[in-house]
């Protein structure tokens, strides 16, 4: 097959490889064949099959997220917008979210809905840290996405009795089970035949496993070449139960037993020894992250709705350590949660300077595909996955243009988005996604949200309904 050609883009977001960046090629042309880029520069004369014209568009690469709980989180709009427990610090972790969760029925249509939301957005790969459940790797399929399969297990769940002490209900052995079958489905991901799968190993929680299970799980992904992912420094009680255990910070105690190095990640990393709200006697945490090469996956949105932040992004680029971004909840729009990690990283540091834009995007391109072990997406280069978005830049919100990818995450945002593109397939034309009913699935999701309120008062602690947990905005009448 001939190549299709994007022919006189008015702006090419190409990778610089002797630089080691991205610049902005004006007048360019980029051609791919067979999922692949085949040419990024100017005046291609190649073969070519098809060709788009590029006049008045920007050509970027995909947006790679590497945090993101696609099976669960788009059912809790309306529920969680708005609650933490008071006596847990204001995470909403563990009086909540365990009894806002969708019924087997809902899984798929919370998956559709977050996938469709995260191409709309611009996002090509993501990282899908789920509990398995029956079709996932089918599901993942559909949607044309690239995929990195990170089936979540852990030794202990967690609750609360009372809204302020939590406990936690060990089941080894379950633990062990759970991730044999994760490794299991690893596996099977890698041979699917849409050939965009690829795994990644996520022992779940720092305080829900046991360090066998870390260690074990740690040494299994090295020897498969995989990413490893856990939620950790995510709340403050988590930070004072792991100093309470082994007399170390969480990420000091990931350290102490070997687990961190230039493949692992770490979910959120937001309580580190430096916090205010988590003062030790160290001030190691940060120089630990960029020393061992481990990346911190940063999903602001999430937080900041329980007025808690990470104390800030620009200081762990300075710092050296590895930057990742995701859409640990609702909304699932990557330029979004990049828009509110410039500001709060701006805000938390007093000084508009702390945080560039390049920065930002590398963490959302290079940063995260650095992360999951891949150099072939995030950047647009000859040899790399045809993975890319076509942004509008005559669209009246991207105007003025003279920085585009400004005028992008700053102003226009989604809005601007004409056609994704992964595996040189289109899967979002006009804002549409082509691969899955995305307003089905929203609607089903509208129903789906009825039968988990419905069961609200059976499984919180306080047997409260749904309205005391989380009241209206105004009363219905």
């Amino acid at each position: 097959m001939a190549a299709t050609v994007i022919r006189n883009a008015d702006v090419v977001l190409a990778w610089d490889g002797a630089a080691g960046q991205h610049v902005y090629l004006t007048g360019a042309d980029l051609a791919f064949e067979d999922g692949k880029l085949t040419f990024v520069g100017r005046g291609y004369g190649g073969p070519a099959g098809e060709e788009i014209p590029g006049a008045g568009l920007m050509v970027m690469p995909g947006l790679v997220n590497i945090h993101s709980h696609p099976s669960s989180e788009p059912l809790n709009k309306g529920f969680t917008d708005e609650v933490g427990t008071p006596g847990l610090y204001n995470s909403s972790l563990y009086e909540y979210l365990p009894i806002f969760r969708p019924d087997p029925e809902a899984v798929h249509d919370c998956v559709r809905v977050a996938l469709s939301e995260l191409l709309l957005s611009g996002v090509t790969t993501v990282a899908d840290l789920s509990v398995a459940h029956p079709g996932w790797l089918d599901l993942l399929a559909e949607s044309g996405m690239r995929v990195c399969v990170a089936p979540m297990f852990r030794s202990a769940r967690w609750f609360t009795r009372n809204g302020h002490v939590v406990e936690y209900a060990w089941d080894e052995k379950a633990g062990e089970k759970a991730m044999a079958e994760a490794f299991s489905l690893v596996e099977r991901a890698e041979q699917h035949p849409c050939g965009r799968l690829f795994g990644m190993a996520v022992p779940a929680q720092i305080d829900t496993c046991t360090p066998q299970l870390l260690k074990d799980s740690r040494d299994e992904a090295r020897r498969r070449g995989l990413s490893w992912q856990i939620h950790a420094a995510q709340s403050v009680v988590e930070f004072h139960e792991i100093t309470r255990r082994h007399g170390f910070t969480p990420i000091g105690w990931l350290h102490e037993q070997g687990l961190l190095d230039s493949r692992a990640i770490i979910g959120h990393g937001i309580f580190l020894d430096h916090h205010p709200s988590t003062p030790w006697h160290t001030d190691r945490d940060l120089v630990i992250l960029a020393e061992t090469g481990t990346t911190v996956a940063h999903c602001p949105t999430v937080f900041a709705r329980r007025g808690i932040t990470m104390k800030h992004f620009g200081r762990y680029r300075r710092a050296g350590v590895n930057m990742g971004v995701g859409t640990d909840t609702y909304p699932h729009n990557m330029l979004d949660e990049m828009r509110l990690a410039a500001y709060l990283a701006r805000t938390q540091a007093n000084d508009p300077r702390s945080l560039t834009t390049t920065e930002l995007f590398e963490a959302a391109t290079v940063g995260g595909a650095k992360a999951l072990g891949r150099d072939d997406i995030g950047r647009l280069a000859p040899g790399c996955r045809a993975d890319f978005v076509l942004v509008d830049i005559t669209h009246p919100m991207m105007r003025p243009a003279r920085d585009p990818v400004r005028s992008l995450i700053y102003a226009a945002g989604d809005r601007a988005l004409k056609a994704v593109y992964v595996d040189g397939r289109k899967v979002v034309e006009d804002g549409e996604v082509l691969t899955m009913d995305y307003r089905a699935a929203a609607a089903h999701l509208h129903e789906a949200q009825k039968r988990v309120a419905a069961r609200v008062p059976e499984l919180d602690w306080a047997h409260r309904p749904v309205e005391k947990i989380a009241p209206p905005s105004f009363l219905w009448r």
